[in-house]
């Protein structure tokens, strides 16, 4: 089993547009509001905001992005953000913080694996400031 994997496994935190997660039986228009986030511009903002935060994350911790089949230690910001726009998914191993972000290349938020409460306590700041937030969903240990 490869390291993305083993994460894959791991209990984890959600970082999205919003605070929490809706009930499935939740009234409104959870599923419009996600098409909307799909659409342009909106999903260019939303990469941007997603590309700010492991900017801003990697002044603290030196990364390692999977993307395309190769990773690349601590890369530019440019190329970042590049990827995170690319529609691919993107994995980011948090080198000292034993945890792992991965984004599939169409989703409206980040998955934030095996992360420990140091970790948190610096993520969920740095989501807020992007507009973003952190929350563990239901049911996850």
């Amino acid at each position: 089993m490869n390291i993305i994997e083993q994460y894959l496994e791991k209990p984890y935190w959600v970082i999205d547009i919003l605070p929490q997660q809706v009930p499935a039986n939740g009234r409104g228009q959870y599923f419009k509001i996600e098409k909307y986030w799909r659409m342009q511009p909106q999903f260019d903002l939303l990469c941007q905001k997603f590309s700010n935060l492991l900017i801003k994350l990697n002044c603290y911790y030196d990364i390692s992005v999977h993307f395309d089949e190769e990773w690349t230690v601590n890369p530019f910001p440019d190329q970042i953000k590049e990827w995170m726009s690319s529609g691919k998914t993107v994995y980011v191993l948090l080198e000292s913080g034993n945890a792992m972000i991965g984004f599939n290349g169409d989703d409206h938020y980040i998955t934030l694996y095996h992360p420990d409460m140091k970790l948190l306590e610096l993520i969920i700041p740095l989501a807020n400031a992007e507009g973003l937030f952190a929350w563990k969903p239901d049911g996850i240990v």
